[in-house]
């Protein structure tokens, strides 16, 4: 069993990428899905977006099941459900098989992320936690980069997409033994939780919901990049191994300019200039990136860019909830932001399919992400507005 707090994030770290790894498969291959099950460019932002439809549903809950069943457990739990659903997907040949693989290994990774996101807080606690969880919060993006690079040569040497499921399988499976049998809870960590369970104030809520818009909104951003810009290029003519490889050098960026948005954001006092200014900075990076040549880099532009509001949308949440409501308001934010990565990818997809241009995918994320952008306005009135105690509920 590890015992240092580094080790254990290490391991942690690791864990999570898998989930990156997973995610990945099908915009990274998209160009196989498309050719072997007959898919079009919507139905590949469905086979996308349906990986986090079960965050919809287990978000809010996933505390409450923790801590009936024990954190450790519920990863295993997520890490099985990962692997089965992986293993469906490479055995059969049918697109309902495959919509419902997707949704079941989906349903371990929103268990697994929500689980260890509070395995990395109860490690950290009183300590290193911003250091900490930006560490964390870049194992998935470095699991879509490694991805991006290896998977579509591992397709090609493999002779197909299986091929690449086998060798997430293993990933997965290596992920699921060194839990099993080098994670334990820390000795002083976490505070048990409260058989009560505390509602925010009716502007405190609606201010979650607007952060959670405006997460949800980013992200899907994020996920235009590198779920359409693979099959953007390769509609350029760009191959496959070439085309995941050049989107997947944004995320190489990203991993070190989200960690270096989020320290702007904790030492300067300019926080919503990083996170509206950002959001639109990335949004007309998103829009330049698909209409130029220089593919490289305007890929690393966009990496930049991208990164530098992510530390400041992640702390909206905190300046609305109090301690007594933080664990029901941030269900709420997760959950509000897992909808819109089921309907942002599939939506995206759609529009780009009326088109009949993947090009088109970025400018519809750019005017998300302005939407992102404007919805902040709407935060900080209801952040600013003054709560009334009295209206905060108590349940049972």
């Amino acid at each position: 069993m590890l015992s240092n707090r580094w080790s254990i994030l290490a391991l942690l770290f690791a864990v999570r990428t898998g989930m990156g790894l997973q995610y990945e498969i099908v915009p990274a291959l998209s160009p196989l899905f498309m050719s072997d099950f007959s898919l079009n460019v919507a139905d590949i932002g469905l086979l996308i977006g349906i990986y986090h439809a079960p965050g919809a549903i287990l978000a809010f809950p996933g505390g409450a099941i923790a801590a009936r069943l024990g954190d450790k457990r519920v990863v295993l739990i997520g890490l099985a459900l990962m692997i089965f659903g992986e293993l469906m997907m490479a055995f059969t040949d049918t697109w309902s098989m495959q919509i419902a693989g997707r949704f079941l290994a989906g349903a371990g990774g929103i268990l697994l992320n929500v689980v260890m996101t509070k395995m990395v807080a109860d490690w950290f606690a009183g300590k290193e936690m911003a250091t900490a969880m930006a560490i964390f919060g870049n194992s998935a993006i470095i699991g879509i980069a490694l991805a991006l690079v290896t998977l579509p040569f591992v397709a090609v040497a493999g002779g197909g997409h299986i091929f690449a499921s086998y060798v997430i399988v293993a990933y997965l499976a290596v992920s699921l033994f060194a839990m099993a049998f080098l994670y334990r809870a820390p000795l002083q960590g976490g505070s048990i939780a409260p058989r009560q369970s505390f509602w925010p104030e009716r502007r405190a809520l609606w201010a979650v919901l607007a952060a959670g818009l405006i997460y949800g909104l980013y992200n899907v951003g994020l996920t235009t990049i590198f779920g359409f810009g693979p099959l953007m290029l390769t509609e350029r003519g760009w191959t496959i191994a070439a085309a995941s490889s050049t989107t997947s050098v944004v995320l190489w960026v990203i991993a070190f300019s989200v960690p270096a948005g989020g320290f702007l954001a904790d030492r300067t006092r300019h926080s919503p200039m990083l996170l509206v200014g950002g959001l639109v900075g990335f949004a007309v990076a998103l829009a330049l990136s698909s209409r130029v040549d220089a593919m490289l880099p305007a890929f690393i532009l966009l990496g930049i860019m991208s990164g530098i509001p992510c530390g400041a949308i992640m702390s909206l949440p905190t300046q609305v909830l109090t301690l007594q409501t933080r664990s029901i308001g941030m269900g709420i934010f997760f959950t509000v932001y897992y909808s819109l990565q089921v309907s942002g990818p599939w939506f995206i997809g759609h529009v780009a399919k009326v088109a009949g241009s993947s090009q088109v995918a970025f400018d519809v994320g750019a005017v998300l992400l302005c939407t992102g952008g404007l919805i902040w306005f709407v935060f900080r009135q209801l952040a600013n507005s003054p709560i009334d105690e009295k209206e905060v509920k108590v349940t049972s």
